[in-house]
């Protein structure tokens, strides 16, 4: 790989992970090696594109500018690589998924394992966020291809993937459990636990759209955090069924009388221009 290319590489993995660390550990170079090679950017363009720190790196205003041509040139890289890779067969190649939690715990591992099997070259990152984060990591290319609610965006291709029903988790002997499905309008009567990040309030949403206003105590993005505050009695919350198919908390889970439904998709810029091994996933994926 040329030289120059290869600095541009640390540089973008020490962005995206926050430190010479993190960067050093997924491209198998020494530490000192990718500070070398990040030095060595900045000595020839004679300008700092990163300040260290004691937590990692940060950008500085001359890194950001830059940021997405160095970007756009490790991009165009990767292209070039699939292109050879289709041409050589499918040998190695890496695969950059954006993903939530509950698909990464429970939809993930047995296609990557059957994967693995057929492709044993192939590598993967994961990166877990919120549906809004993984709309801009696939947006910027940081991942490949990213699972989020539909609709997304109208700029990318998608691929519907299935439906995960959203489910009431009750504390133990709580008034609802008396209820074989809960009407909505119990809902309201009780402390609400909101699964919440950013303006991801798709469970808000849904409960409003019914007339129904949640009496909301504590809100957060975790699952299992909104399973143990559960179980010790804080409140009342909904979550993926997905998650909860192997809860080892002691709570109890149940449907609402109107189902709470929700359509999965996965997402990616162009299908057409995915790296070979990220387009052979799909096909295990769908």
């Amino acid at each position: 790989m040329d030289y120059n290319l290869q600095k541009y590489i640390a540089f973008i993995t020490a962005v995206d992970n926050g430190s010479i660390t993190g960067a050093s550990e997924i491209l198998n170079y020494s530490q000192s090696g990718i500070s070398r090679m990040i030095g060595d950017l900045e000595k020839d363009w004679q300008m700092s594109l990163l300040e260290r720190n004691k937590y990692g790196v940060e950008l500085t205003s001359d890194g950001i500018r830059l940021l997405p041509q160095i970007r756009a040139v490790c991009n165009e890289f990767q292209k070039l690589t699939t292109d050879v890779e289709e041409l050589q067969g499918l040998e190695t190649g890496l695969i950059r998924i954006g993903t939530i939690s509950s698909v990464a715990t429970h939809v993930l591992p047995p296609v990557i394992q059957k994967f693995k099997s057929d492709y044993k070259g192939v590598k993967y990152e994961l990166l877990l966020g919120d549906y809004n984060e993984i709309e801009e990591w696939v947006q910027s290319g940081r991942v490949d291809i990213g699972f989020v609610l539909m609709p997304t965006k109208d700029s990318f291709d998608t691929i519907t993937c299935g439906t995960d029903e959203m489910k009431i988790v009750l504390p133990k002997d709580h008034p609802l459990c008396k209820y074989e499905r809960i009407p909505l309008e119990e809902i309201e009567k009780y402390p609400f636990i909101l699964q919440e990040k950013n303006s991801n309030t798709s469970s808000r949403e849904f409960f409003l759209k019914n007339g129904i206003n949640l009496k909301v105590d504590f809100a957060t993005w975790d699952d299992y955090a909104i399973m143990s505050m559960v179980e010790s009695g804080l409140g009342i919350s909904v979550l993926p069924e997905l998650i909860l198919k192997r809860c080892s908390y002691d709570i109890e889970i149940k449907s609402l009388e109107e189902p709470f439904i929700r359509e999965m998709g996965i997402i990616m810029k162009d299908r057409e221009r995915l790296p070979i091994a990220v387009k052979r996933l799909l096909k295990y994926l769908v």
